[in-house]
């Protein structure tokens, strides 16, 4: 019998509209299976489950009563531990952050909690969300659920592996070289980076620069693109963000996937790509290329994506950490310090250079995407690796240039600024989830979302391409 808590959230949504199912019941089966799995796994780390409950029993009532539902009433959700919740322990992951509680939701999990959404906990995280493999000093890794002994990815690695074991329908996630996108394709689910703006934000440190974004999460695409809905909007005190048709991210409209012109690039002209990753994408683009009106091996021009991605990333990790790292060094981990230490050796013709290459690359990709409607890639160079491992330090045995190096293919997508998910597609040859990253044009986010649910539909159809499930009975 189907667990409440492995349906979709859309299905959820309309069941506990149509009162055949309670918000209190769906809590509860969550809460189950949370218990079964989480001991293995160290997704949530912070819960919160007699404001759950309370609130849990609210949305029954208000069903009850006929009032007006928001489109996630009674849906369970997970908050990624570098957002900041009411009266929820949030620690960014850092010994220096174990007793901060904060009074107030920020922006976007306020805006969560009024679309009807009860906040079960918070997930795992990188330290200050720093490297993409989801283990820090407070609470310890976070695993694969579909191999343990593997990492999960990051920095939103707590709330794919929540979603790939149903503990809830939906989660929050952020993404500055990959975070979204990275631990959805390691477990099997969908995560979404937005174009900057369009998820306000009034917490970023350095408003004007798009590095940093907040996205949903989901089992499949609808699921991403309900939340997406309810955390879409205009926020003054974001300085990239305008007006946003929010609720249209709810519609999707059906794509016919025989009218699209695609690219596929195994590597954007410049990435290290494990070989093992490499022959799964081939395989890959080589069964969907049929369907499309227009398929071809292309690399965007990418440029110097390395020292561009290096150079600003530095700059926030100095405006969010200099004062840390000169106060606490010591209680900082080697991710934190090694990308301050980066920025303080670079100088401001290095951030000049930088800015003017992201710049060309930009307006290359939009002549790209002249010709071509999307751009189809392997989300990761890199199958999960051992869970023990904090990095890798080469892959086929060509050295690395940083720890973050092997998140070249997401983070190149990220100094473009357009939208990108990563949707599931099987299992490569280490029996962990192949994730395929979607990339669409300039502020296409609602584009991009519905090619990929078309594509997610057509890869439904195939059992060796389609979304794969982990094995809970060996995770409990």
């Amino acid at each position: 019998m189907t667990e409440p808590c492995d349906l979709s959230a859309v299905e959820l949504r309309r069941l506990i509209g149509t009162r055949k199912l309670s918000p209190v019941e769906l809590l509860e089966s969550c809460l189950k299976r949370i218990g079964q799995v989480n001991p293995r796994l160290n997704a949530f780390v912070a819960m919160c489950e007699e404001r759950a409950h309370s609130e849990a029993r609210a949305a029954e009532r208000a069903v009850m009563a006929g009032d007006v539902m928001g489109p996630l009433h009674g849906l369970p959700v997970g908050i990624k531990d570098l957002q900041e919740t009411e009266g929820l322990r949030t620690v960014f992951g850092s010994p220096l952050m174990v007793d901060n509680i904060p009074n107030k939701d920020e922006r976007t999990v306020a805006a969560i909690r009024n679309a009807g959404a009860i906040v079960v906990g918070k997930t795992n995280t990188p330290e200050f969300g720093a490297g993409a493999n989801t283990t820090n000093p407070v609470y310890g890794p976070t695993r694969n659920p579909f191999d343990p002994a593997r990492i999960c990815g990051g920095s939103s690695g707590g709330s794919a592996v929540a979603l790939a074991t149903s503990m809830v329908p939906i989660c929050s996630g952020s993404d500055t070289g990959g975070s979204l996108r990275i631990p959805a394709a390691f477990c099997g689910i969908v995560g979404f980076r937005p174009s900057p703006g369009v998820v306000p934000s009034e917490r970023r440190p350095l408003g004007w620069t798009p590095l940093s974004v907040l996205g949903p999460m989901g089992r499949d695409v609808a699921d991403t693109a309900l939340l997406m809905s309810a955390m879409a909007a205009y926020d003054p005190r974001d300085p990239l963000s305008k007006p946003v048709d929010a609720a249209g991210f709810a519609s999707l409209k059906p794509v016919d996937l025989s009218s699209l012109r695609v690219a596929f690039s195994t590597d954007l002209g410049f990435a290290i790509i494990d070989h093992r990753i490499r022959d799964a994408f081939k395989h890959r683009a080589e069964a969907l290329a049929p369907v499309f009106r227009s398929a071809q091996w292309r690399d965007p021009d990418m440029g110097r994506a390395n020292d561009v991605f290096e150079a600003l990333r530095a700059t926030n990790f100095l405006t969010a950490h200099l004062k840390r790292y000169e106060q606490h060094r010591d209680k900082l981990g080697p991710n934190i310090v090694a990308n301050v230490e980066q920025g303080l050796k670079m100088t401001l013709a290095d951030a000049a250079s930088a800015h003017a290459e992201q710049t060309r690359v930009f307006r290359a990709f939009q002549d790209f995407f002249r010709d071509v409607d999307v751009l189809i890639t392997p989300t990761v160079a890199v199958p999960p690796f051992p869970v023990e491992q904090l990095t890798i330090k080469e892959i086929n045995g060509e050295p690395l240039r940083t720890y973050f190096h092997w998140l070249a293919m997401t983070y190149a997508i990220t100094n473009t600024g357009h939208p990108a998910i990563s949707i599931p597609s099987g299992l490569d040859a280490t029996g962990t989830p192949l994730g395929l990253q979607i990339v669409g044009p300039h502020h296409g986010d609602q584009f991009v979302l519905e090619v990929a649910q078309a594509l997610e539909a057509h890869m439904a159809g195939d059992p060796n391409i389609a979304r794969p499930i982990p094995d809970l009975a060996k995770l409990s």
